[in-house]
């Protein structure tokens, strides 16, 4: 497969992520991961490393796309600066942690763990569960230990956090304008924490392709961000001209199918 194609792929695959992030308010890595699983396995990445090297360069990609959506969101005054700092050192700490967990585990576990979770992903879509509005107090040790709980898991599949973060955030008494703009500004730690903690666990991988600096694919990262911010944009527009559960319906049959091949 020849460079030019390969980036024009990317680009695609960045605007495909980009516009059902913004149509469907999740985050890109549920499509990332997997796309980039299948375009690494075209270009001959042996199984054992496509799986690692697409959550790493997934995490990457969200680094560039979160800090964009958590400064819009920091700028209209939806992020709870106190929440956020209260989770923060449990992000951290989680997402490095996460990758650690990731790179003990083989390419094969980590993607039948991965299709599970897509797949109670798929579900919660299907149902309609939203989060539940509640009134917890938790403290700043709860926060934080929410926090890691966020930052492992979202480091371990490649995700920004936002689907964990915003159900926990709207349980604390947020409103969901809070709770997505405190959400995205989560995303960001865990992502650049995750990112580059890949790198380091991943670097001097014989079986790594061209192109990755540890379990992170430089040209697949390039092409992802320069189309998946513009593309979120037209997301958000179709979102309010779309019939909305006709579109949840068909996006969680597709992660079903999608989580069903990773485990079959």
């Amino acid at each position: 497969m020849s460079g030019g194609t390969l980036l024009l792929g990317y680009l695609l695959l960045g605007g495909v992520a980009g516009t059902l992030a913004g149509l469907f308010g999740i985050g890109g890595g549920l499509i990332i991961v997997p796309a980039l699983v299948m375009a690494f396995g075209l270009q001959g990445v042996i199984p054992e490393v496509s799986m690692h090297l697409a959550v790493g360069t997934s995490l990457a990609t969200i680094v560039v796309t979160g800090a964009s959506s958590a400064w819009g969101h920091y700028r209209r005054g939806s992020v709870r600066r106190d929440w956020f700092l209260a989770l923060l050192p449990g992000l951290m700490l989680g997402a490095v942690a996460g990758v650690f967990v990731a790179g003990g585990l083989s390419g094969g576990l980590l993607g039948l763990l991965f299709g599970v979770f897509i797949l109670l992903v798929a579900a919660r879509m299907a149902l309609g569960r939203g989060p539940r509005p509640g009134g917890l107090q938790p403290g700043r040790g709860t926060m934080g230990v929410a926090g890691a709980v966020i930052g492992g898991v979202s480091a371990l599949f490649g995700i920004g956090g936002g689907t964990l973060s915003v159900p926990w955030l709207t349980r604390c008494g947020a409103t969901m304008t809070q709770a997505v703009g405190t959400s995205s500004a989560c995303g960001l730690p865990i992502a650049l924490f995750g990112a580059l903690t890949f790198i380091v666990v991943g670097w001097g991988e014989p079986n790594l392709p061209p192109g990755a600096l540890g379990y992170v694919m430089w040209p697949a990262f390039l092409g992802i961000v320069i189309t998946s911010v513009p593309c979120a944009r037209l997301g958000v527009r179709l979102a309010h001209h779309l019939p909305a559960r006709v579109l949840r319906l068909a996006f969680a049959v597709l992660l079903a199918g999608v989580g069903l091949t990773f485990l079959f």
